[in-house]
């Protein structure tokens, strides 16, 4: 993890969740919910957006080829949806990321037991997941010596990390400041002692003591869309702390 978001993450700031709208509970609720099919639909899609990352790479990191471990995924998803899975999720007992992993391991022990003649879904409904750039965005790294559930992790802090990015340049745009955004967001991989102000004044015409203040709001900002993202995955306001330190741990921090 870039040492600035080490810094984001243990400076603090209220677990504010409200900001960015629904929760990934919330998205699970709303999939649950057969009486609204095109809704559930749509939350089950952001789902498999969210967690297929972590997940595929567990699997390559089982010795799957990038092939099988793409059937694999898609045939898990399909499966969480023909099989209703998700009836089995209780919002009580902690943590999504936990259940998604403990699923994926049911499953791939039950595709153990059997052949997969049927490829991509194997007849259920089909999920959309772009695998274009598998590799390089679950951060497959071959040479490294991790367990899948290592892998697993560094993956699912990563792919939090970019969700709460995304909603933060989505905030931005909405203000009419995505092109503020795209000069400052090089600010959050950065050390503070590192941040080149006086160029980023010239390049946006405005003074060193306002690029200052756009940069702290940034990074405030950045730290809450972090903390709103984790207190979506878990069922207590209090385990946000806990998931922190995971997040940074993941990346040896």
């Amino acid at each position: 993890m870039p040492a600035s978001n080490s810094e984001i993450l243990r400076e603090g700031g209220s677990p504010t969740v409200a900001r960015f709208g629904e929760t990934h509970w919330s998205v699970i609720l709303s999939a649950m919910d057969k009486q609204r099919p095109l809704e559930a639909a749509d939350a089950l899609e952001r789902l498999c957006r969210v967690y297929w990352p972590p997940l595929y790479a567990y699997v390559r990191r089982l010795g799957e080829s990038p092939h099988d471990a793409q059937d694999l995924a898609q045939e898990f998803f399909a499966r969480f949806l023909d099989k209703d899975y998700l009836a089995a999720v209780d919002q009580a007992k902690g943590r999504f990321r936990s259940f998604m992993l403990a699923a994926l391991k049911h499953f791939l022990a039950n595709e153990r037991d059997k052949q997969r003649a049927q490829k991509r879904g194997g007849g259920c409904a089909f999920v959309p997941i772009d695998f274009s750039n598998a590799e390089s965005h679950c951060g497959f790294e071959p040479a490294e010596n991790l367990t899948p559930e290592v892998i697993f992790q560094r993956r699912w802090a990563s792919a939090l990390l970019e969700q709460a990015l995304a909603r933060l340049r989505n905030e931005y745009a909405a203000a009419g400041k995505e092109a503020l955004f795209e000069q400052l967001k090089q600010t959050l991989t950065e050390g503070r002692g590192t941040i080149a102000y006086a160029e980023l004044a010239a390049s946006l015409g405005m003074s060193q003591a306002a690029i200052k203040m756009a940069v702290h709001r940034l990074r405030q900002r950045y730290r809450e869309a972090i903390r709103s993202e984790i207190a979506a995955t878990v069922a207590d306001p209090s385990e946000i702390e806990d998931e922190l330190r995971e997040v940074l741990r993941a990346f040896g921090g």
